[in-house]
């Protein structure tokens, strides 16, 4: 059976990039305890992300690219500037990981089928793996940002609450932190305990603002820094405001999402509609002999 030139090229790469594969797997167990820490839902697989850190440091990657900086931006809302260096590190170990497996059984797929179409089909897969672990980061960044909206409606209203029953701030805010549950409510008990910890209100505020990121929210932060050197009652008058802004806003996220919904409903109603023509058409068609 005659074998084409470049069919016998392409094996050989695809045997040597395993030999290589298996060499770096053998020689990655150094990182096995750096990547022990992530979580097993959010990171699938943890236990082979040390092969991923071991190419990054064989090919002495920099950290430093555009998508990089963008990427490390996107890990400080989601994970917090301290932990930032770290979670970039694992997620590019993750992408590599699962990049160069996808490449790998491509070589094999084309070494057993000799199928050229099949192996630029899993070649993509490849760097369709790369692009979404990079990209998921921003998903759960708009994920986290909605459940956050979700609750922010009722944190400043239960803050009127108090703030106008004349609690102090301080004491409304750790009343309001641990009266839920959810995103929102889990970054404010973190302000409790940076301010219980010695941490300046003023710059517990702001974290909490830089770690949340959504407008509303940081003007919220604002006029809550805004109501401590001014007074309770203007921040009582504020906060009235602000809260009855969010109810609206709330409403109408709650039409578009209805809104959306319903769209989402058209297509397989249309295909319901279509399939149940047909069932009607057919016979009739049928009995008439066309």
């Amino acid at each position: 059976m005659f074998i084409p030139v470049g069919s016998i090229v392409m094996l050989l790469i695809g045997t040597l990039l395993a030999f290589i594969f298996i060499i770096i797997t053998l020689v990655s167990g150094k990182y096995d305890e750096l990547c022990k820490p992530l979580d097993k839902k959010e990171f699938p697989l943890r236990e082979t992300y040390s092969i991923g850190c071991k190419i990054l440091e064989i090919i002495k990657y920099g950290y430093n690219s555009k998508s990089d900086r963008k990427l490390r931006k996107s890990i400080e809302i989601l994970y917090g500037v301290k932990y930032s260096d770290y979670y970039l590190r694992m997620i590019m170990a993750q992408r590599i990981t699962f990049a160069v497996f996808l490449l790998l059984v491509a070589f094999a797929f084309y070494a057993i089928t000799l199928e050229i179409v099949g192996f630029f089909i899993l070649v993509m897969f490849s760097g369709l793996a790369y692009y979404y672990y990079g990209d998921r980061v921003n998903k759960n960044i708009e994920k986290r940002e909605q459940e956050m909206m979700k609750d922010y409606p009722e944190v400043l209203s239960k803050l009127v609450l108090l703030t106008n029953a004349g609690m102090i701030l301080r004491d409304a805010w750790e009343n309001v932190a641990f009266s839920g549950e959810g995103v929102l409510f889990d970054e404010m008990k973190k302000v409790v305990v940076d301010i219980q910890n010695g941490v300046a209100e003023i710059d517990a505020f702001f974290s909490f603002s830089m770690r949340c990121s959504i407008p509303e929210i940081k003007k919220f932060t604002s006029t809550l820094v805004q109501g401590m050197t001014k007074g309770n009652h203007e921040l009582v008058m504020l906060l009235k405001e602000q809260s009855k802004e969010a109810w609206e806003a709330r409403k109408f996220n709650v039409k578009i999402q209805g809104e959306h919904a319903k769209s989402k409903l058209l297509i397989p109603i249309s295909l319901m509609c279509l399939g149940i023509l047909v069932m009607i058409i057919i016979p009739i068609f049928s009995n008439l002999g066309i």
